[in-house]
């Protein structure tokens, strides 16, 4: 016996049944965002409930964008994926925490505001409150450095914020329309007061720890950007070059090597071969001296030396790449800078060129680009003969910072780290740390689960610890001051550090405590730090900024750890990691279950789209022309961890799918009469036929609530979207004309034709939340996207154990008859004056049960028979005779 009607008339699907169906005469996808947007803000539909204890909560640490310009498709493709599970979860019962969070800071945004008001920073410049830019909204076409006119830090900072609050109105307006269902009270910015709390907070707990610490050291840096470099932001790119043969002096002969950087002969501190390489083992221990700057250096041996490259020995210059800071610490070398943080040649002469050639010689590269330097050093080696033979082209991959143009130099600078792992090759804590991070990811379940590896090679692969200062201006300052001694030299030693109370503070205009401005850079005074943090350092805290860490304990407490952190697979070496180390050091803990990565977007020639490739397509056009129904679709297709190609011909697929949403359920709650309620008592469920799509139904649920669970929202869409259209292809086209007839068994078609309504809306709600959402509304109050998650038990009881694949069978026998008529170019409506099917016999009491049914669906008038078929294969046609089309009627005139 089915179960009553309470199962699908209970209020917590989101509302009680309306009195009466009221679908409008023409239903549309037109105008769906806007109206279902403001509905959705003004009654707080997917707001958070703070009352939720942490076992009812499923919380996201969301991405926060970068707020740099514009979003593009490849946003909308991961973004979607993470609010289909939100919706999936607060279906579920969960109170869904889903903030959303902005990356303002940072170098993007600087060279945003450069570009778009024709400034650059110049923090010598005194502040100007009058000051009005030269330009208001570019082009997106860089204007020249020449070109910027140079402004005080406090008005750069100024118009940092003016542009980024801008930038954010419109990527929220964008998110909305999507259709994100983002609780917007719960938002904010990596820049704004609360994060930089946490982030000055949580650094300060590093120093006091011991796991933050300064260090005056070599470094990667970019020259154009003037700041420091993090190994996770490096970018191998290839890079044209030449390898010049320069001979060292020595006293059994010339000793020739091949470099590629002859301008940093002058920074040369030894000459290095592999311990194993006969050719210079007899060399070891003696001393050569250069050309040109006759200095006298070492030659030794170490294992990093590659006997295979070049001349087999190298020159180790402080610094030419990451290998000569490994040989320069490793053999206790000495320090001999010449190039400058601006990429220029010192200008004054180092005190180890002492002959007067190689004073004259580097007085002629001094105050130099580095690619002038050595097009004048070339002259002079080639005019001494100690150059041999002309320079020979090479390519070779070289590191830039991810947003920069030319590549990185290595220089020597005060900066300031936080411990990683990645120094375990010097220190055994270093070790530790380095095992309890993959231990760590051991713990994180991955999804999909060989993204895992990526994070397992970036951690083994580390070399360094995290680089967090950098030399810019908008983001996060790092809270400190120093104490500047009596003679006026500064005491990077002697830190002074703010009361967690104060924070956040900028130290270039906030004063320490006992202190006062008139002692800033005084002697017995103190100077504030300038440098920022990286923009990671503050993203890194994300799930503790959003989720109210220091700022709303009681918050915190019912959200965090996390549950999920959605995310791109290209970023899990910088903000998966990044997170996993400041949660590990602060708690001691993962701070999330899950890791949801997403692929990346392919154009048509299956290239990466990025802004930097200039192959980004932008999405508002897309969602106004195909809507945001048909887009998510189009984004809900791919599954985590894979890439997808940009596709237009999906989205008109999806539009198809919420067209027929609207149509088929018009069509299925209508069939009640004008002025009846929606049909949803399951006891009305009676014919065989009605009771096996709900069991057909039933597995599809089961399967799509596996499927959301394993973080597989693909395949619940591929289930859901397969068996409705099954539904409307073959039940409805089946049972419609018994549904309106007058006939006792009626009520059980259309009871099951809206209960089926019913379940796929609440299946398809995470997908189209549009389409389904317009749907619920024309017979329950509420909302859909607040309704409870299906459930396969009441539609079981409901098919009161009815046969799944009397459907199938069902659907067979209509589209072979139907394929008749097809064939022969007449009516769906022609009746068959008789036909017989060939039935597999295992199918023959499937069809039996639908017999009266495809009689009216397919317009039999005479008998329709079956036969014995002698295949197990589908329903076939095995003879018919059609009634005579009928006459088309004249053309009135």
């Amino acid at each position: 016996m089915a179960k009553s009607t309470d199962e699908f008339k209970a209020a917590n699907f989101g509302g009680e049944l309306r009195e009466r169906v009221d679908v409008p005469g023409k239903a549309s996808l037109e105008g769906l965002e806007s109206r279902w947007g403001k509905r959705w803000q003004e009654d707080g539909t997917y707001a958070f409930d703070r009352t939720a204890t942490r076992e009812n909560v499923y919380s996201i640490d969301t991405p926060p964008p970068t707020v740099s310009g514009s979003l593009h498709v490849g946003h909308v493709f991961s973004y979607t994926h993470t609010d289909t599970m939100a919706r999936y979860q607060r279906m579920r019962g969960k109170s869904v925490f889903y903030p959303m969070g902005w990356d303002d800071n940072g170098l993007p945004t600087e060279r945003r505001v450069q570009n778009y008001y024709g400034v650059r920073c110049d923090p010598s410049l005194p502040y100007d409150p009058d000051f009005v830019p030269p330009h208001d909204g570019g082009d997106g076409k860089s204007i020249k450095y020449a070109d910027q006119v140079p402004i005080s830090r406090r008005n750069f900072i100024e118009l940092c914020w003016k542009l980024t609050e801008e930038d954010e109105a419109q990527f929220e307006a964008l998110w909305r329309y999507l259709g994100l269902s983002v609780d917007w009270s719960q938002h904010y910015q990596t820049i704004g007061p609360k994060a930089q709390k946490i982030a000055q907070a949580g650094f300060l707990r590093n120093l006091e720890r011991g796991e933050a610490y300064q260090a005056q050291a070599p470094g990667l840096w970019d020259v154009t950007f003037q700041t420091a470099v993090a190994q996770a932001e490096l970018e191998a790119r290839e890079y044209p070059g030449a390898y010049h043969s320069l001979a060292f002096h020595g006293e059994g002969g010339d000793v020739v090597i091949e470099t590629t950087r002859p301008e940093l002969l002058p920074a040369c501190v030894a000459l290095i071969a592999h311990p194993d390489d006969e050719r210079y083992s007899h060399l070891f221990g003696s001393t050569v001296t250069s050309p040109i700057f006759d200095v006298e250096l070492p030659v030794l041996a170490h294992p990093a030396a590659e006997i295979e490259k070049g001349a087999g020995i190298a020159m180790c210059c402080t610094f030419g790449d990451l290998t000569d800071v490994v040989w320069w610490r490793e053999l206790d070398l000495p320090m001999r800078s010449v190039l400058g943080k601006d990429g220029r040649i010192l200008a004054q002469t180092p005190e180890w060129i002492t002959s007067e050639r190689g004073v004259a010689a580097y007085q002629a590269m001094a105050g130099k680009t580095a690619f002038s330097a050595r097009k004048a050093l070339v002259e002079a080696l080639t005019d001494s003969g100690e150059m041999l033979g002309e320079p020979k082209p090479t390519s070779r991959m070289t590191n830039f910072f991810e947003k920069g143009d030319k590549p990185l130099e290595i220089v020597t600078s005060r900066q300031w780290y936080i411990r990683n792992g990645g120094r375990d090759h010097v220190e055994a804590n270093g070790r530790q740390l380095r095992e309890n991070l993959i231990a760590a990811g051991n713990e994180l379940a991955f999804h999909p689960d060989f993204m895992h590896v990526r994070y397992d090679n970036w951690v083994g692969g580390l070399n360094t610890d995290w680089l967090i200062s950098r030399q810019r201006f908008f983001g996060v300052p790092i809270p400190l001051w120093y104490r500047v001694r009596e003679s006026g030299e500064v005491d990077y030693d002697d830190v002074i550090v703010p009361d967690v109370e104060r924070l956040p503070v900028d130290p270039s205009l906030d004063v320490p405590e006992g202190f006062t401005e008139a002692q800033r850079g005084d002697p017995g005074g103190f100077v504030g730090e300038i440098d920022i943090m990286d923009t990671w350092a503050t993203s890194s805290l994300s799930p503790q900024i959003a989720g109210g860490w220091l700022t709303d304990e009681d918050l915190f407490s019912r959200v965090y750890p996390m549950d999920v952190r959605p995310q791109g697979q290209d970023i899990i070496r910088t903000w998966l990691f990044s997170s996993m180390v400041r949660a590990h050091l602060e708690f001691g803990e993962n701070p999330w279950r899950h890791a949801a990565i997403s692929g990346w977007i392919l154009d048509p020639d299956r290239k990466k789209m990025s802004k930097s490739k200039g192959n980004v397509v932008t999405p508002l056009a897309l969602l106004e022309k195909h809507g945001s129904d048909a887009v998510r679709y189009w984004a809900a297709s791919a599954r985590l961890g894979m890439d997808a190609t940009f596709d237009e011909q999906q989205m008109k697929i999806g539009r198809r799918l919420a067209m027929k949403v609207l149509n088929a359920s018009k069509f299925a709650l209508s069939m009640g009469g004008e002025g009846a309620p929606a049909e949803l008592d399951a006891a009305a469920v009676t014919e065989p036929v009605d009771r096996a799509v709900l069991a057909g139904l039933a597995d599809v649920v089961d399967e799509a609530t596996a499927s959301f669970e394993a973080y597989d929202h693909t395949r619940a869409l591929e289930l859901a979207e397969s068996y409705f259209w099954t539904f409307c292809d073959d039940y409805l086209e089946l049972v419609k004309d018994r549904a309106y007839s007058e006939d006792p068994t009626a009520r059980s078609a259309r009871a099951a034709l809206n209960i089926a309504v019913d379940v796929f809306l609440r299946l398809l709600a995470p997908f189209i939340p549009y389409a389904t959402e317009e749907v619920w509304s024309w017979y329950r109050t509420g909302s859909v996207h607040r309704a409870a998650w299906p459930g396969s038990q009441p539609l079981r009881a409901a098919a009161a154990g009815a046969d799944a694949d009397i459907l199938r069978v069902a659907g067979e026998a209509l589209t072979a008859l139907r394929k008749v008529k097809s064939e022969n170019k007449v009516s769906q409506r022609t009746a068959y004056a008789s036909v017989s099917l060939d039935v597999a016999e295992a199918d023959r009491s499937r069809i039996d049960a639908v017999h009266a049914d495809l009689v009216r669906a397919a317009h039999v008038r005479g008998d329709l028979s079956l036969t014995a078929a002698a295949h197990d294969g589908p329903v076939i046609v095995a003879s018919y005779e059609l009634d005579p089309p009928e006459p088309k009627k004249p053309r009135s005139k």
